[in-house]
């Protein structure tokens, strides 16, 4: 082989090499920008998923909002904020004030035994009752069940007097109320379950998109702000004042439970 053509393949090779690098260097370069700009993007979706999940722990819960809400009060109430809530004939001469957690197993036993009697004696005018409702034990046990069933209750009475009765009896029922320590009437669907067992609930789509909508959310918070307010000294439930004094049964301390201790002590309120 002559000197030329040695020469010659040499440049070639090195030209050939040379090509090739920079064939290489392209696509590492490439690689690199693909590398980098996938972890801007990944970055970006962090950055944003992190800022989603701040705004949305952020946002004021449905009980929060409710605290800036307008007060949306149902019908058939009265009174400051709409939190006077009178039942039965407004011939009776004396008022049962009734304060009730919608809770307290202590509330169902007494309305599941004495309330069949109070009902009666609504219908027979022999008093009235004010219903004050409470919902400490939310805070006590965490949870949101007594407000929301309070909500509820509103509903209720925005349909009328008589639904909110037996909506109250169908949540204190044996069928339907929980334990304690069961945050159950937190669950919208529950309460709407529990309201299609009352005639003039069942199906009952205006209801129905109040529970939904929290409608009466906020008048359940001026209700509950009664409770803890209230002038008669009253802390637990159920609690019963008539003429400003405690109804008790035979310990002296808290609500009658039976229907015997329940006449008796209503009978001597209602001649004093």
């Amino acid at each position: 082989m002559s000197n030329r053509n040695s020469q010659q393949a040499k440049s070639a090779a090195r030209e050939r090499l040379r090509a090739e690098r920079e064939r290489q260097a392209k696509k590492d370069k490439t690689k690199r920008q693909a590398i980098v700009a996938a972890s801007i993007v990944a970055v970006l979706a962090v950055a944003g998923g992190v800022g989603y999940l701040v705004m949305q722990n952020n946002k004021p819960t449905q009980w929060e909002a409710a605290k800036d809400a307008s007060l949306v009060a149902p019908k058939n109430t009265s009174g400051k904020n709409n939190t006077t809530v009178i039942l039965g004939k407004e011939s009776a001469k004396k008022t049962l004030k009734v304060y009730e957690d919608s809770r307290c197993p202590v509330c169902a036993s007494f309305e599941q035994t004495v309330g069949p009697t109070v009902k009666k004696d609504l219908d027979a005018g022999k008093y009235n009752i004010q219903y004050i409702g409470a919902t400490f034990l939310d805070t006590n046990l965490q949870g949101e069940g007594s407000k929301n069933a309070l909500s509820a209750l509103g509903s209720a009475l925005n349909v009328s007097q008589d639904a909110f009765i037996d909506y109250k009896e169908a949540l204190y029922s044996k069928k339907f109320h929980p334990e304690e320590t069961d945050d159950k009437f937190a669950d919208d669907a529950y309460l709407i379950k529990i309201a299609n067992t009352v005639p003039e609930l069942k199906d009952n789509k205006a209801f129905q998109k109040d529970v939904n909508d929290g409608t009466f959310d906020k008048w359940a918070l001026e209700m509950s702000t009664l409770f803890d307010k209230n002038k008669d000294g009253v802390q637990g439930t159920p609690s019963l004042i008539m003429d400003g004094k405690k109804i008790t049964g035979s310990d002296g301390q808290n609500a009658p439970m039976t229907v015997a201790e329940f006449n008796a002590a209503i009978d001597k309120a209602l001649k004093a």
